[in-house]
C-alpha cells in the first residue's frame, strides 16, 4: 500500500511539474520562450519581466491554488455528505461568494482586498444555510444536493441581475461567470493564495478524523471524537477554499467534481492520501486547461470556465447514470 502510494504521489507530481512549466512558458507570441527563461534568471528586459512576474507568474500560481484549493473542498464535502456528486459548484457555494463578490464590487467598486474577504463570507453563508437546512428539515443526503441546487440557482439569478443592472461591477462579464484568470491581480493572489495554504494544511491536519468519521457518528462518538467539532471544521474548510478561490478566478465550476472523483478511482486509502493526490491532481488539471483555453484558439484566448463546462457537463450526466444504475 505505501509503495503504491509513492508512485502515485511521484507520478501526480511530475504531471504538476510538467503542468507547471507549460503554464509558465507556453502563451501569447508578446514574449519567447528563451526571453521568458532569460527572465527568471535575471536577465530579461523591463517589459519582459513585467510580463513573466507580473503576469505570466501571478496566474500559474492562481491556477494551481485554485486547482487544489477547489479539488480538496469537494473531496471533503464528498466525505461528510457520502455523496459522490457534491461539489463546491453543485452545492452553490462557488456561486454564494461570486455574489458576495459582486456586493462588494457594487458598494466598495474600488477596495479590490475587500473581494477576498466577502467571497468568504458569501461561501460561509450558503454553506451554512444549507447545514442549516438538511439538519433542520432531516433531509437525506440526496435532498441536501437539491437543496444546494436551489440555492445556488438563487445566487446566479442575482448575479446576472446585478450584471445586467450594474455591468461596470465586472470587467468582464462572461469571464467572471465562466471563471478564468485572464485578469488575475496581484494583490489578490497576495491575499487569497495564503488562506488556501493554511486551510490546505488544516485538511490535512485534521484528515485522521474523517477517517473516523467514515466508521458513522455513533461509532466516533464511541471512539472519543467530538463529530460537531470536525463536521464544523470540515464544513468551514469547504466553504474558505471554495470562497478564496472564487475571490481569484471567479465562478469556475466543476473541479470540485470531476478531480475528487478521478482521484476515487485511483486511491481507496486514508483521507490524508486522498487530499494530498487531490491538491496534485487538482493543480494540474486547472493549469492544463487555462493553458489549453490560452492556446486552443490562439492568437484569442476562452475563459478557462469553458473548457470546464464542456468537459464537466458530459463528466456530471455520466456520473448520474452510472449512480442510477449502482442503485438499481
Amino acid at each position: 500500500m505505501i509503495k503504491n502510494m509513492k508512485k502515485k504521489y511521484i507520478v501526480l507530481s511530475i504531471v504538476l511539474l510538467i503542468s507547471l512549466l507549460l503554464a509558465l512558458f507556453i502563451g501569447n507570441n508578446a514574449i519567447e520562450t528563451g526571453r521568458i527563461l532569460s527572465a527568471l534568471l535575471g536577465n530579461g528586459s523591463e517589459a519582459e519581466n513585467i510580463i513573466v512576474f507580473k503576469i505570466r507568474i501571478p496566474r500559474v500560481i492562481a491556477a494551481a491554488a485554485c486547482g487544489a484549493a477547489l479539488s480538496v473542498s469537494g473531496y471533503i464535502l464528498q466525505k461528510n455528505l457520502d455523496n459522490r456528486i457534491a461539489s463546491p459548484g453543485l452545492l452553490g457555494i462557488n456561486n454564494g461568494a461570486g455574489l458576495f463578490v459582486l456586493i462588494s464590487a457594487l458598494i466598495f467598486p474600488y477596495q479590490s482586498g475587500l473581494k477576498c474577504i466577502m467571497a468568504f463570507v458569501g461561501a460561509l453563508v450558503v454553506t451554512f444555510a444549507i447545514s442549516l437546512l438538511s439538519t433542520g428539515t432531516g433531509m437525506s443526503k440526496t435532498s441536501v444536493i437539491l437543496s444546494g441546487v436551489a440555492v445556488s440557482a438563487v445566487c446566479v439569478s442575482i448575479v446576472d441581475l446585478i450584471i445586467s443592472l450594474k455591468p461596470e461591477t465586472v470587467a468582464d462579464k462572461v469571464a467572471f461567470q465562466l471563471g478564468g484568470f485572464s485578469s488575475v491581480q496581484i494583490n489578490i493572489v497576495s491575499f487569497a493564495v495564503p488562506v488556501i495554504l493554511i486551510f490546505l494544511a488544516v485538511s490535512c491536519f485534521t484528515a485522521p478524523a474523517m477517517d473516523i468519521l467514515d466508521l458513522g457518528d455513533e461509532v466516533a462518538n464511541g471512539l472519543g471524537l467530538n463529530v460537531r467539532l470536525y463536521r464544523f471544521i470540515h464544513i468551514i474548510c469547504a466553504a474558505m477554499l471554495a470562497g478564496a478561490a472564487v475571490s481569484l478566478c471567479g465562478l469556475i465550476g466543476f473541479v470540485g467534481l470531476m478531480v475528487p472523483n478521478f482521484i476515487r478511482l485511483i486511491w481507496h486509502g486514508k483521507s490524508f492520501g486522498g487530499i494530498v493526490l487531490n491538491i496534485l491532481a487538482g493543480s494540474s488539471f486547472l493549469l492544463l486547461c487555462d493553458t489549453l483555453a490560452r492556446t486552443i484558439v490562439f492568437p484569442y484566448e476562452l475563459p478557462c470556465g469553458l473548457i470546464l463546462s464542456i468537459l464537466g457537463g458530459p463528466f456530471l450526466i455520466i456520473l448520474l447514470i452510472k449512480k442510477r444504475k449502482n442503485l438499481s
